[in-house]
């Protein structure tokens, strides 16, 4: 379609470090502008973006009583070793935030755009309409897409870099399944090293003069299901054996479905979505759970 905007991102620079403090940005990538044909501008990137490692606050053993599934069964950890791949939510499980609220909070609709959020969450509305709803609140320009992007680095959830660094070196291979936006993706994909092709998200569109125009709806993830969908052409295209999903939302628990992942993760070291997590095969709260349990 002819005007709209998309984003590129460089490789990060071997010579970039990480930092273990909560407070000190870890790690920089360059972004890098981009032209089309007819010279509209594509995404006029930040000269650096860095991440950020954060702490998450453990839950009282109390409140977590009534969950059984804390710990694997020989099988799911067996499963959990043997994965050739592995697909991980992004929002509110690699990052510690939910990119549409940050974005949406930074153009002044955050409290109203947030609570869409949890609905779409919860699975109590239809995923493409809570993210039409939610993007009509604010409509970002372009112009603020990419002030958002210079102003707030990625926020990565703490041992992420570390375990998708283990199942590297399994020969695992890792995908990020959002239903966030690829422009908002690309960032957290350069910093852990995952490529641009096993990204499976939405696309914000813009017009010439970088107006919203909406979202790509052709994207498997711009609706319910499909996140289970995009996991499901990953396993046709490269016939994995052994799939493994990763995330805290609905959308995530419904990608374990025959021939899409053989397992689900509930990740709730940043929202514990009490109704997803009852359906897990394995809840956790942290991510050096499943670095030691590769071990």
């Amino acid at each position: 379609m002819e005007g709209l905007v998309h984003s590129q991102i460089n490789p990060i620079p071997a010579t970039c470090r990480r930092y273990r403090s909560r407070f000190v940005p870890a790690l920089s990538l360059q972004l890098k502008n981009n032209v089309i044909s007819g010279g509209i501008l594509l995404m006029k990137s930040p000269h650096y973006c860095n991440s950020i490692t954060a702490s998450a606050q453990p839950l009282k053993a109390s409140s977590l009583s009534h969950f059984n599934n804390t710990l694997p069964s020989k099988e799911v950890l067996e499963l959990w070793r043997s994965a050739d791949a592995v697909c991980f939510d992004v929002d509110s499980t690699v990052c510690l935030d939910e990119g549409i609220d940050e974005l949406a909070e930074f153009c002044g609709a955050g409290k109203a755009v947030a609570e869409w959020t949890a609905k779409a969450m919860g699975g109590s509305v239809p995923f493409e309409e809570a993210l039409a709803a939610r993007l009509s609140l604010f409509k970002p320009s372009l112009s603020q897409v990419q002030d958002f992007l210079e102003k707030n680095p990625p926020k990565i959830s703490p041992g992420i870099d570390e375990l998708v660094k283990k199942l590297k070196a399994k020969n695992t291979n890792v995908y990020l399944i959002s239903g966030g936006f690829r422009q908002m993706i690309n960032p957290v994909a350069s910093i852990l090293g995952i490529p641009p092709e096993n990204i499976f998200a939405n696309q914000l569109l813009f017009g010439s003069s970088g107006e919203f125009l909406g979202f790509d709806a052709n994207e498997p993830t711009s609706r319910s299901g499909g996140k289970a969908t995009a996991v499901q052409q990953i396993r046709k295209v490269h016939g994995y054996k052994a799939l493994v999903m990763i995330g805290d939302g609905a959308t995530d628990l419904e990608a374990r479905k025959p021939g899409g992942a053989d397992m689900f993760i509930c990740y709730a070291g940043v929202q514990l979505r009490e109704a997803v997590a009852a359906k897990a095969d394995w809840l956790v709260f942290s991510f050096t759970d499943l670095i030691s349990s590769l071990e």
